[in-house]
């Protein structure tokens, strides 16, 4: 019995395994983003000016696009506040926040109101600011195993239904989203590790449309997910390689666009890969851009990307240039 047990669970076990990464795919990824329209966008670097000596970013791992010409930063280096409001503009940091608040910063996102909420991949603490960076409300996910074997074990990303709920996604240790109330209470969760609907390998992004559908990059299993707002799955995607961030934004279409940051899965992470724009009705690729950032995607009004990428800097992807 112990011996049939045990097999069972070795079979279990490999069932849940991402499928494997091969060349052949990556070539036709590869291939796929070579037939795309080419985004009219050029690649150019943010210069974020230093406000002090001695003071220095390390990576950006999340962009956010504020109001005006203000975006936000997430950076993990000891050099500076972990959140920073930048002119884009003039490259000058306007204010900064969060020291000693966060143990691996993941993801900065806005909400309806221009509030700045953040996404801790090690300590799954999820903190709410006002756009000055005054602390409004804490939200400890919890349940992370205590012997995971890496330091990022906790949760990835956050999006906002347009009736104001939260949806974080749990991805490093745990294979699960979670629902939130408005006013941060618990509703639900789902999902488990595995390769079937509704399961993940990774849901390392977030996104939400104007009709409620919401998208999860499911960075190892090569895809994305769609689900409605109360976990209904809804279908996928495929083809888009290893798929690292994801976000919905109001595009020339009534339906909008979706912007995905991605890269071939055979390849280390952080390989140059793809800033891809996407139709939400049918996933069809409506434009691609090369990338060597992809960790995180944020959108201008006027179509223009922010990324950032190792070791230290920050993308912008400009029109007319």
């Amino acid at each position: 019995m112990t011996r049939w047990l045990s097999l069972g669970l070795l079979i279990s076990a490999a069932a849940a395994q991402p499928p494997p990464a091969t060349e052949e795919e990556a070539a036709q990824l590869r291939a796929r983003a070579a037939a795309a329209p080419k985004l009219p966008l050029t690649l150019t670097e943010l210069h974020v000016a230093a406000p002090a000596s001695g003071w220095a970013l390390d990576f950006s791992s999340s962009v956010a696009v504020g109001k005006g010409s203000t975006i936000y930063l997430l950076q993990r280096g000891e050099k500076a506040d972990p959140v920073i409001a930048v002119d884009s503009k003039t490259g000058k940091v306007l204010r900064s926040w969060g020291k000693g608040m966060f143990e691996i910063p993941h993801s900065i996102r806005l909400d309806a109101k221009g509030n700045v909420w953040t996404v801790d991949a090690a300590s799954s603490v999820v903190y709410q600011f006002t756009p000055e960076g005054k602390k409004l409300r804490e939200i400890r996910v919890g349940g992370q195993p205590a012997d995971h074997r890496s330091a990022f074990k906790g949760t990835a990303d956050i999006a906002f239904a347009p009736d104001g709920r939260i949806f974080i996604a749990d991805g490093y240790a745990n294979a699960r989203i979670l629902e939130y109330s408005a006013d941060g209470k618990r509703v639900r969760e789902w999902g488990k590790h595995g390769v079937g609907p509704g399961e993940f390998y990774l849901p390392h992004g977030l996104t939400i449309d104007a009709k409620g559908t919401l998208y999860v990059a499911d960075r190892e299993n090569g895809r994305i997910q769609k689900f409605d707002l109360r976990g209904k799955y809804l279908g996928e995607w495929n083809g888009y390689g290893k798929t690292f961030c994801i976000t919905w934004r109001p595009s020339e279409s009534a339906d909008g666009a979706i912007w995905i940051g991605t890269q071939p899965r055979n390849l280390p992470n952080g390989a140059p890969g793809w800033l891809m724009k996407l139709d939400p009705r049918t996933g069809a690729l409506l434009g691609a851009v090369e990338s060597p950032g992809h960790h995180s995607i944020d959108v201008t009004l006027a179509g223009e990307l922010f990324t950032g990428v190792r070791p230290d800097k920050v993308l912008y992807f400009r029109r007319g240039r």
